[in-house]
C-alpha cells in the first residue's frame, strides 16, 4: 500500500483538442497529479506498459465508429497492462498483472470491469498487449474467419511488418498458403522473408507495387488483408482471382487526411471475380478470445510464430511514439513502457 512518504505522481495525457490531419503533441495536456485513492469495489494499477495502435487515430475523431471517441478532457484511451497495487475488490488481489483500456497514464484506478488478468509466468508482458492482445485477435479472427484461407491459395498482407499484418502472414503459412507481404523498406522485406517465413515481399517505398505484385503473385491473389488502404488497396484489388475475400482490416494511409477518403477507385474487380470486401472489428469475437490466446500460445510454443515488439521508454514520449506509425517507423507491435 502507498504512503504519504513512497506516493508517486500519475502522468496523464489528455486530450486537449480534435486534431485536424496529424496529431501534435498540442492535441494533448499532459499532467501530473496525485496518484488517486480507491473506494469499495475499486483496485489501483500502476501500469507497466502502454499499447500504441493505428485505431488511437480514429477514436479522436468526433463522428460514429465502432466505439465512442475519447472526449476532450479525457484521458487518452489505451490498452495497458498493469500490476494491482491496493485492492478493494474481491476479484483482484495486490499483485496481479490485469489488461484493459486504462488510457495513457501511469496509474488507474478501475471498477474491475473490462478487465482480465494475465499471467507474466506464461509469456512476458509486451505480449498481452501485442500478439496476445487486441492486435493479436484482429489478426486471428480477421484472417481466419473473415478471409477464410484455404491451403495453396496466396494471401497478400499490407502493413506486414507491424503488430497485424506480421501474424496474419504467419498464420497464413501455418495453414499452407502463399504469403506475399507488404511493408516499407528493405530491412523490413527482408525481416518479413528471413524471420517470419512470408514468400515474398514488396517494398511500396521503393518499388511499382501493381508490378511487383504481379511477380510476387503470378496465381493471383486469393485473400488480400489490408491495413493501409489507399493506393495500395487499389493496386491489389487489380489482381484478385474469382472469389477472392479482401479483409478490411484498417485503413493507415487515411487516418490523417485533410481531404476526403480515397476509396478503391478500382472496386468493379469485385464485381468482375465475384469478389467479397468485408470488415474486421477485434471487438465482436470477444466470447472467442481464449480460443485464439490459446491457438497463439501454442504456435509461439511450438516455434511456428515470431514475436517482434518495439518497446519506447518513457510515458512522456506518448504524442511523438504515436506519430511513428503514420510515419512507418515501427518495427514490430508498437510499445510504450511506462514502468522502468
Amino acid at each position: 500500500m502507498m504512503t504519504a512518504e513512497n506516493k508517486q505522481t500519475n502522468k496523464q495525457w489528455r486530450l486537449k483538442e480534435r486534431p485536424t490531419g496529424k496529431p501534435s503533441r498540442d492535441t494533448w495536456d499532459y499532467t501530473e497529479t496525485e496518484v488517486p485513492s480507491i473506494s469499495d469495489g475499486e483496485i489501483l494499477i500502476r501500469i507497466n506498459y502502454i499499447s500504441i495502435d493505428p485505431a488511437m487515430r480514429g477514436w479522436l475523431n468526433d463522428a460514429k465508429s465502432y466505439i465512442e471517441p475519447v472526449q476532450v478532457g479525457d484521458v487518452m484511451r489505451a490498452g495497458t497492462v498493469g500490476e494491482v497495487i491496493e485492492s478493494k475488490h474481491d476479484k483482484f488481489k495486490v499483485g496481479d498483472f490485469v489488461c484493459g483500456h486504462n488510457g495513457v497514464q501511469s496509474y488507474a484506478v478501475s471498477d474491475g470491469k473490462g478487465l482480465y488478468q494475465v499471467d507474466p509466468n506464461l509469456a512476458p508482458l509486451p505480449y498481452y498487449l501485442g500478439v496476445l492482445g487486441m492486435p493479436g485477435m484482429t489478426g486471428y479472427f480477421g484472417l481466419l474467419k473473415t478471409g477464410e484461407p484455404k491451403a495453396g491459395e496466396t494471401v497478400v498482407v499490407s502493413g506486414a511488418a507491424g503488430a497485424v499484418g506480421g501474424l496474419v502472414g504467419q498464420i497464413a503459412k501455418i495453414k499452407g498458403c502463399r504469403v506475399v507481404g507488404i511493408a516499407g523498406g528493405p530491412e523490413k522485406c527482408q525481416f518479413l522473408i528471413d524471420e517470419l517465413g512470408f514468400d515474398a515481399a514488396v517494398d511500396y517505398k521503393n518499388e511499382n507495387v501493381k508490378k511487383a505484385l504481379k511477380q510476387a503473385c503470378p496465381d493471383g491473389v486469393d485473400v488480400y488483408f489490408d491495413n493501409v488502404g489507399g493506393e495500395i488497396l487499389d493496386d491489389v484489388l487489380t489482381q484478385i482471382n474469382v472469389h477472392a475475400r479482401i479483409v478490411i482490416c484498417g485503413a493507415i494511409s487515411q487516418y490523417n487526411n485533410t481531404t476526403a477518403v480515397k476509396g478503391p477507385a478500382n472496386y468493379l474487380s469485385l464485381l468482375v471475380n465475384r469478389a467479397r470486401m468485408e470488415g474486421i472489428v477485434v471487438f465482436d469475437n470477444i466470447k472467442e478470445y481464449p480460443v485464439a490466446m490459446k491457438d497463439i500460445a501454442g504456435w509461439i510454443q511450438a516455434g511456428d510464430i515470431t514475436v517482434k515488439d518495439h518497446i519506447v521508454k518513457g510515458i512522456e514520449t506518448f504524442p511523438e511514439t504515436l506519430m511513428m506509425l503514420f510515419k512507418g517507423e515501427n518495427f514490430g507491435k508498437l510499445i510504450l513502457q511506462v514502468k522502468e
